[in-house]
């Protein structure tokens, strides 16, 4: 049995998800990720418009994985509290995976002008993340659902940055202090 060789596209999004993760969107250039990939120059220009269609695509990938990742964690899950905390749990799972580089929303940006496309697939996944930890304070029916969601966005986001600089787990330790938070936040 012969198995189908990925598509150009696929090949592509492939090297450029690996290449741009490992050493980063704006040291990475185009005719790195065409030899990675095995595929004509033409390949990107047929698929892609250019760099930033390419580096698009690439984050809106890690946005779906991470995504998906997060609703695994919740999966079966009906108490809020429950989901907020298996947010950490994704978390935990992200870090701890090897090869872990660190946020690749927060890496691509760090050199990315405003308004980039960088930016702005940091900002859909931020937005997401955001009306899902709102969504789900309300639903546990915090008394003021919008301070224990900044909260609990702030320790997610430490935890992120500190597993990129630190070995030790912050995202169980973030997970710790949420379910502190959690649990001493008045309920309405």
């Amino acid at each position: 049995m012969t198995t189908k060789r990925p598509s150009a596209r696929e090949r592509l999004l492939d090297a450029a998800d690996r290449l741009f993760y490992a050493e980063g969107v704006h040291t990475v250039g185009i005719d790195r990720i065409i030899e990675e990939a095995g595929v004509a120059k033409g390949s990107l220009f047929y698929n892609f418009s250019g760099k930033d269609d390419l580096v698009a695509a690439y984050l809106g990938g890690r946005d779906e994985r991470r995504r998906a990742r997060v609703g695994r964690h919740m999966e079966g899950l009906a108490d809020p509290v429950e989901k907020l905390l298996a947010i950490f749990d994704a978390l935990q799972e992200a870090v701890t995976s090897p090869g872990y580089n660190g946020c690749a929303f927060a890496n691509a940006t760090a050199e990315a002008a405003p308004g980039s496309v960088e930016a702005v697939a940091l900002r859909t996944f931020r937005n997401w993340l955001s009306e899902l930890i709102l969504g789900l304070t309300t639903e546990a029916g915090f008394a003021d659902p919008g301070a224990v969601a900044d909260r609990l966005r702030l320790l997610y986001d430490g935890a992120v940055a500190n597993s990129q600089l630190e070995s030790h787990p912050a995202a169980a330790l973030a997970k710790e202090m949420a379910e502190l938070v959690l649990e001493t936040s008045p309920r309405a």
